[in-house]
């Protein structure tokens, strides 16, 4: 198990970067609409949704990550920051909000209109943001910092947990997780950032480092959020994975979990930071 885990990563890995650094902006826009419109097909199934609905669901994702696509295209620049703000505060209000009163209060739902806005929320905002940070100076590091900063700390999670965990996270949602492996990431994100900082241009900007490392920090609760909630919504749906894309990972929503929180907030923080 752990050595299909570790080739599939591997060859994702090798993908990804080949694509972050060489694919034209139309073609990465393509590979973005197709990765939204799969975890659409993969969230339809955890919703319940099934032949025609769950056709008609993924169908309608993809005319909405082509319309924003669309307007990107035609709409001047203060139509697209406004659109674009709206998505990522949207996707704001539902990870520090929704979520983790969801989480607290044990919500269960598997009616179809709440289902699908909730997948909406997630994957539209997660899309939008992969387009958004690609295109950000320097392109396309930005991108690569953060979902480089979700990896290892998941990886370190991942394996502190199994060498240390004994104290459960939230055993009702995910039994494996443990807060031994939330502080494994802690610690491997910071040692993360310190590597990144350290071949940054910003080495002599001593004063930027404990800023990027809470949050770093703060980085890492969202994403236990949006693995503690993927996690939520599959033993809601009965299944241990949301699919079967990747060998050894299950569906493409099981490897993106954490990103669908981090992301949006991310893109947000820089459209804010352009903004002032």
């Amino acid at each position: 198990m752990l050595k299909s885990r570790v080739i599939t990563a591997i060859v994702l890995l090798v993908l990804l970067l080949a694509a972050l650094f060489a694919l034209p902006p139309a073609a990465w826009a393509a590979l973005v609409v197709a990765m939204v419109v799969q975890g659409a097909v993969e969230w339809s199934r955890l919703s319940g949704l099934s032949g025609n609905k769950a056709n008609i669901y993924w169908g309608l994702t993809l005319l909405l990550m082509s319309g924003l696509l669309w307007s990107d295209a035609f709409a001047d620049e203060a139509q697209q920051i406004f659109i674009h703000l709206a998505v990522y505060v949207a996707a704001a209000l539902l990870w520090l909000i929704v979520v983790p009163a969801w989480l607290m209060a044990g919500w269960k739902t598997r009616q179809p209109l709440p289902m699908a806005l909730l997948g909406w929320m997630i994957l539209i905002p997660t899309g939008l943001a992969m387009l958004d940070l690609r295109e950000a100076d320097p392109s396309p590091w930005i991108l690569l910092f953060v979902m480089g900063l979700v990896w290892v700390a998941d990886i370190a999670a991942y394996f502190t947990g199994r060498r240390f965990g004994r104290n459960k996270l939230a055993p009702n949602i995910s039994p494996g997780k443990t807060w031994e492996g939330v502080a494994g990431a802690l610690l491997g994100v910071s040692v993360y950032v310190l590597l990144v900082w350290g071949f940054s241009p910003y080495f002599a900007h001593r004063e930027v480092l404990p800023m990027l490392l809470l949050a770093s920090w703060w980085w890492v609760g969202l994403a236990v959020i949006g693995d503690l909630y993927e996690s939520a919504i599959k033993r809601q749906a009965g299944v241990k994975d949301s699919g079967a894309l990747l060998p050894g990972h299950g569906g493409l929503l099981d490897r993106i979990d954490a990103l669908t929180s981090t992301l949006p907030l991310a893109a947000l923080a820089m459209l804010l930071q352009k903004l002032g």
